[in-house]
């Protein structure tokens, strides 16, 4: 392993470097380097061993998770079936019992057919097919060689791989803009398709090649922009890849497009004739752009990963222009894609070529995001969720779905005169990411739900200082000076996300309140004070918060525990991250969603002899666990435990079970008989715990998971038998039993 090397998580292969299109767009066939003409047609199976091998060994080396490889052309399906059959089954054997395989690809789809679909589903290869829009704006690029259009076959690809038995191998659809096409007809055209998302290519350009302008300096924003507000208008139908990654940049998340964002530049091509290269997009920019000189029979990855090509494209603000240092929106946009910030004079050292439209747009998204927010999710993020889940995409979506709804119930307290002042007033002149920083804390609903419940009732709610604590949360996080006064409870003040503050000077608990000001993201006030940080149990790839100050974390079951002592959060760290290596190990998808979905862990009172775990309704990212003794059973309990979060965020949103029913269900796993929202709640979450002990080894494993999945599917056909669930929750649970493609759930998963 080569030192100080950032390891690539991406792998895109050149199967076949020929296409049967011939699209006047093409970066590949089109632009400066023509170094295709050169390449043989297919990769041969020796050089596909050796690069399975490559990868395996970098993702050995580098301890890698999962790896993502791509199959490119040119036109992959070029190479034949049993061509991608073989690539498939060489990555997969390689990279056994080392990192979990995402095979993917990308295709015009000219030559999928019914045998072609069994192929992608059999094989696990998840293919996105690239698509113009509608008929006039498709064919105005993406033709035949003799220049007709490809519309019709690719239309008919699309609603191949879209049909149920082959949907589980469809990625989304990928369109390449062209601001002389209408995005409106474009837009509707793409979603009538109903792809499990949209993907929007900006036409690769350079200053010394730039985009076509026709009307003004920011038309490719104009035109993705009114792509938004019909999508926006619409509740957002379907994931689209570029505006959901200016929502997640903004709200601290890694975008999932390279073409913005500040994540570390994690792939590389390996061409048809085993060469080593960068990024595809640096072909616009000159001849001999994207080589760097090695070959998988010859080098690792590694050695290529120190490449000055590699090395030059560091993640960070720091490796930006001077102008892209000092702009606002610079951790969204990331500086646009390396290739589109290049110029012969200066080479990369400038903002993107975009930069005028990424400005534009980014503004706007965030804007029309502040005070409009969605609690629906797209329809393949509703069917992801009921196949189990195992998408940290969907889960993240999720995520900023109760973050709207806990905006939602504080601007419902503010209506109604509960919540107003000085902190109001501060929270609003916040950033709207600093503030979903702050309300991304799991409590903070259950807080403002006992609010509206008092309300409701014409009590007057005791607590309505939180709205203090909250704004002094947000100001350290923005490092924007505050001065506050903030009642004490129970002569304390709890800040959100952060810990608690724990007053001794007896004058000013006879007073009942504490001035405290911010400033620079650091807090002053009376001497008197003891802080009591948050503190954090982390492992390899997450931090999750061990919340023991919060009081609104007494919102579950069972009693939560006292503020722990050293040596009993030191007993947490460690089998947390015991826990944490066999999810990694054995349970990577979910894994994957609690990653992005866990923020804190509640410790509760232990109980003697029984494993003691719960969810709040009301605390989404918060799981209430008893440290049980094994990181085995921690590890089950987090399974079990996010699987009910999850389930009750998708009940915020969905009414799956009908209000009006009364029938009591019996279960398995608690005593007594049970509405039919919990036993559909339990039926959920005991399919993940079928599946934890099926991925066990040992007699008791095998005996545990069939008796688990005996009964969480007993359960689920009572309620739907006894008529309980709405038309949407019945095709939630068909979903539960039989995903797409046939498989039984548990053998899916």
């Amino acid at each position: 392993m080569v030192a100080g090397v950032r390891p690539f998580q991406q792998f895109v292969l050149k199967v076949h470097s020929r296409c049967d299109l011939a699209c006047d767009h093409c970066y590949v066939y089109r632009h400066a380097d023509q170094s295709w003409r050169h390449q043989p047609r297919a990769m041969t199976p020796q050089t596909v061993r050796t690069t399975a091998s490559r990868i395996a060994e970098h993702a050995e080396a580098h301890r890698l998770n999962r790896v993502r490889v791509v199959l490119h052309g040119g036109e992959p399906l070029l190479a034949g079936r049993d061509r991608l059959r073989l690539v498939a089954r060489e990555l997969r054997s390689a990279l056994s019992g080392v990192a979990e395989l995402d095979l993917r690809m990308q295709t015009n789809g000219l030559r999928l057919d019914e045998a072609w679909c069994a192929l992608l589903v059999e094989e696990h290869i998840v293919a996105g097919i690239s698509l113009d829009g509608d008929r006039i704006s498709n064919d105005r690029h993406r033709v035949r060689t003799d220049g007709s259009g490809s519309y019709d076959d690719v239309v008919r690809a699309v609603r191949l791989l879209g049909a149920p038995e082959h949907r589980s191998a469809f990625a989304g659809l990928l369109c390449t803009v062209d601001v002389e096409n209408d995005p409106a007809a474009v837009y509707r055209a793409l979603v009538q398709l109903r792809p499990p998302r949209i993907d929007f290519l900006l036409p690769h350009a350079t200053w010394d090649r730039p985009p076509h302008r026709p009307h003004g300096p920011t038309d490719y924003a104009d035109w993705l922009i009114t792509v938004f507000d019909i999508w926006n208008s619409e509740d957002r139908p379907v994931p689209i890849r570029m505006f959901d990654s200016i929502r997640a940049s903004a709200a601290g998340r890694a975008a999932s497009t390279e073409v913005l964002g500040l994540g570390s530049p994690d792939l590389v091509v390996v061409e048809t004739n085993g060469a080593i290269e960068q990024a595809d997009w640096l072909k616009t920019v000159g001849q001999g752009a994207a080589a760097t000189g090695y070959h998988v029979a010859t080098d690792s990855f590694d050695v290529a990963a120190a490449h000055p090509g590699f090395l030059a494209r560091a993640p960070g603000v720091g490796a930006m222009s001077g102008q892209c240092r000092r702009c606002h929106v610079v951790t969204v946009c990331g500086g646009g894609l390396y290739g589109h910030r290049y110029r012969t004079a200066n080479g990369f050292d400038n903002p993107s070529v975009y930069c005028a439209d990424l400005l534009r747009l980014i503004t706007h998204v965030r804007r029309a995001d502040g005070p409009r927010r969605h609690h629906r999710l797209a329809e393949a993020d509703f069917e992801t969720l009921a196949f189990g889940g195992g998408d940290a995409d969907v889960v993240g979506r999720l995520a900023d779905a109760q973050i709207s709804l806990r905006r939602s119930l504080l601007a419902h307290l503010h209506k109604a005169g509960a919540l107003t002042g000085e902190a109001w007033n501060s929270l609003l002149q916040e950033d709207a990411a600093v503030v979903d920083a702050v309300l991304a804390q799991p409590y903070i609903r259950a807080w403002a739900v006992q609010c509206c419940e008092a309300l409701a009732d014409g009590r007057k709610h005791p607590d309505t200082g939180r709205l203090a604590e909250m704004a002094l949360a947000a100001a350290i996080g923005s490092k924007r000076r505050l001065d506050l006064t903030v009642p004490l409870r129970s002569g304390a003040v709890q800040l959100p996300g952060l810990g608690r503050m724990t007053v001794s000077d007896t004058g000013v608990l006879a007073a009942g309140e504490l001035h405290l000001t911010v400033e620079d993201g650091r807090m002053r006030g009376s001497e008197a004070i003891t802080f009591e940080p948050l503190r954090q149990v982390t492992a390899d790839g997450i931090s999750v918060g061990l919340e023991d100050t919060d009081p609104y974390r007494d919102c579950h079951t069972w009693p939560s525990a006292h503020r722990l002592s050293e040596d009993e959060a030191g007993r947490w760290q460690e089998l947390f991250a015991e826990a944490w290596d066999i999810l990694r190990r054995d349970h990577r998808r979910y894994a994957q969603d609690l990653a992005v979905g866990l923020r804190s862990i509640t410790p509760l009172t232990p109980v003697p002899g029984r494993r003691v775990s719960d969810t709040s309704r009301h605390a989404f990212g918060a799981v209430a666990i008893a440290l049980p003794e094994l990181a085995e059973d921690l590890a089950l309990l987090l399974v079990h435990e996010f699987q009910h979060a999850k389930l009750g965020a998708l009940l915020d949103m969905y009414d799956l079970v009908d209000p009006a029913h009364d029938r009591l269900y019996q279960v398995a796993w608690r005593p007594g008989p049970r509405s039919v929202e919990s036993a559909l709640q339990g039926a959920y979450a005991h399919l993940a715990v079928a599946d934890v002990w099926r991925r066990r080894t040992g007699g008791e494993a095998a005996e545990q998971a069939r008796y688990w999945q005996a009964a969480a599917v007993a359960a689920l056909d009572d309620i739907v038998a006894g008529g309980g669930l709405t038309a949407l929750g019945l095709r939630f649970a068909d979903g539960m039993r039989t995903p797409a493609g046939g498989a039984p759930v548990l053998e899916r998963w």
